[in-house]
């Protein structure tokens, strides 16, 4: 979604903002813009692009001067990318301008009464709607600026994070939120706002997480003063210690995130599990867990809700957890789940996963499902989001920052924590034996060693990406536990390099796909040694008799099926519930090297933001 951030202090306003911007661009880049009170006027500078673009153009128009300002970067929900419909919006009279985050949605019912009483739009935009009837709110009540955005948001029904400033209150920023995440920097004598923390971890430490339904009133000079947005009630802020550091935000030297951040994943399984598992000791601690055992081990079923990435990492839990755990999953697009009258009672429990803790969808899922009495455990990787805090209980997954559009590492931190969980609740359900559960944990703590083995791969990988570069479709097959594998792999090909690509079980190729088959037609098929290998081969054979070209990820020193494809990856041999944490590695590989290979922006593919904080 959209990224918005906000600075008032004694800084050069353009220099925090702009560079907040490039950190946010991974939530929307397909305009950006910028407004700056410079001691006598607003100066606005925005444009159709990136945000580099934005700076190109804030230079010539010289428009860089003030120390408080708003700035945005779009993912457009309402009206095209272009210059007019880019944030910030100005209300009619020019006093005030606005960057929001979100969908209101009854902006045109709105819109029509504010025309009849003879407000002017040039933008598609449902923002610059929300700006004139805060400003219809001031002047015709003769409110300050807070009491008229509480009374504005009042009115409007959507999803919001806005930050909105006053010409004529030059010392102030409005900010408020529902639905869309939205951060307080604390610094000494000022105070940063962004849609996460990254823009200003460099400045301090100290934040401050609106909470849904909030609004807060920022101003030198003192604390901001919080309060709800429909109640009118004062809140005291908790002001959060943040850990993130700014290397963890940075490239170090990699030329994409996304690269980085497939690097990164094997220290990146080891924080999620370190300090939770003690394979010597035979113990698996998890406080979200273990403070509610009763309610998983009694549990019906367990249901699985999330979207995207975080679906097929459900998808991988639900084999794992009926295997070891013997406890019935569904796993559910959180997108469809609130809209079909779903059966959920207080027998129920939900696992809500989500690398942002903020998608939209999500976070609806959660609010049907604690309605109807269910318990709701949260898998999410962003400390103090809306997930983690509207859940009964929950897990990090400690991958770090994320900044890639594309997920990568927040999928297998994520296939680890629910690895964790059901190996925990077997153990207590009596499903696994004691050397078992002992043998499944000294395998975990031997992951991260065999992803660094399974990246040394990667020239190698390089060699398959220039053979399939040119292809225009191609099919992902997996079997078992990599059948959400095959998915993941097929929707990473899609997301970063544009050519269509659809996942299947292995079985299911001859019901239908096997008619695409064709010597154009490149099949990535996932036949490690581990699960129904023979089945896997048998699928591999029917493609080759019809002169489809073969990549196949197999177990090192598997020559059966290197005899058969035209292109063989190995992964180190690992139990079968394991692997799909070594086969997504050279799948993430080969997706990031055909997408460069064709000049695609793997860490900002068209179309699509980081988290999707509207439905």
């Amino acid at each position: 979604m959209c990224g918005i951030v906000g600075y008032i202090g004694q800084k050069d306003a353009y220099d925090v903002v702009l560079k907040g911007l490039q950190r946010l661009e991974y939530r929307g880049y397909d305009s950006a813009g910028i407004a700056l009170y410079d001691g006598n006027q607003l100066n606005i500078c925005k444009t159709k692009g990136k945000v580099s673009d934005l700076n190109t153009k804030c230079i010539a128009d010289n428009v860089r001067k003030g120390k408080i300002g708003i700035g945005h970067t779009r993912w457009a929900t309402h009206g095209e990318p272009n210059d007019v419909n880019s944030h910030p919006h100005v209300s009619n009279s020019g006093r005030l301008a606005i960057i929001h985050n979100g969908i209101i949605e009854n902006y045109d019912a709105i819109k029509k009464v504010l025309e009849n009483r003879g407000y002017t739009f040039h933008s598609d935009t449902d923002t610059e709607v929300l700006v004139n009837l805060i400003e219809e709110v001031m002047m015709s009540d003769d409110h300050k600026l807070g009491k008229a955005v509480q009374i504005a948001l009042n009115q409007a029904v959507g999803a919001y994070a806005i930050a909105v400033f006053d010409r004529e209150k030059p010392n102030e920023i409005v900010v408020a939120r529902l639905g869309s995440p939205l951060a307080i920097g604390v610094g000494d004598n000022e105070f940063f706002i962004a849609s996460d923390a990254s823009p200003f971890i460099e400045y301090t430490k100290s934040a401050i997480y609106l909470e849904d339904g909030e609004m807060g009133v920022i101003r030198l000079g003192r604390e901001p003063r919080i309060r709800k947005i429909h109640n009118d009630k004062l809140i005291d802020p908790y002001i959060h210690e943040l850990k993130i550091s700014l290397d963890q935000i940075e490239k170090s030297g990699y030329e994409h995130f996304m690269l980085k951040e497939i690097y990164e994943q094997p220290e990146a399984i080891k924080d999620t599990f370190r300090g939770r598992m003690l394979a010597d000791k035979g113990v698996i601690r998890m406080a979200g867990v273990d403070d509610h055992l009763e309610k998983f081990l009694n549990a019906d079923r367990i249901i699985i809700a999330a979207c995207g990435t975080s679906w097929h990492a459900g998808l991988v839990a639900e084999y794992i957890f009926e295997d070891i755990s013997r406890i019935p999953v569904e796993v559910e697009y959180a997108s469809e789940f609130r809209y079909r009258n779903p059966v959920i009672g207080p027998n129920d429990v939900m696992i809500a996963i989500s690398q942002s803790g903020e998608t939209a969808d999500t976070m609806a899922a959660i609010k049907l499902a604690k309605e109807n009495g269910a318990f709701v455990f949260g898998v999410c990787n962003v400390v103090g989001s809306s997930i983690s805090r509207e859940t009964d209980a929950g897990a990090y997954t400690h991958a770090g920052p994320e900044i890639g559009v594309a997920s990568t590492k927040a999928f297998t931190t994520q296939i680890t924590v629910l690895s964790l969980m059901a190996l925990k609740l077997g153990k207590a359900k009596g499903t696994i034996s004691n050397s078992d559960f002992h043998l499944y944990l000294n395998e975990m703590e031997s992951i991260p060693d065999k992803i660094e083995k399974a990246l040394q791969e990667n020239d190698h990988i390089l060699n398959v990406a220039e053979f399939m570069k040119n292809s225009k479709n191609s099919l992902y097959l997996g079997r078992g536990y990599n059948f959400p594998v095959a998915l993941e792999g097929a929707l990473k090909l899609k997301e970063i390099s544009y050519i269509h690509a659809e996942g299947y079980p292995a079985a299911e190729m001859k019901h239908g796909p096997i008619a695409l088959i064709d010597e154009e037609m490149p099949v990535v098929v996932i036949a490690t040694r581990k699960g129904h290998y023979e089945k896997v081969v048998s699928n591999i054979q029917e493609i080759k008799s019809r002169k489809g070209k073969i990549i196949a990820l197999v177990t090192e020193g598997d020559d059966t099926v290197k005899n058969i494809a035209d292109h063989v990856i190995e992964v180190p041999e690992t139990f079968e519930a394991f692997t799909p944490l070594l086969t997504t590695i050279p799948l993430q590989l080969l997706s990031y090297h055909i997408a460069v290979m064709l000049g695609k922006n793997v860490d900002q593919p068209r179309n699509l933001a980081k988290s999707v904080t509207v439905e």
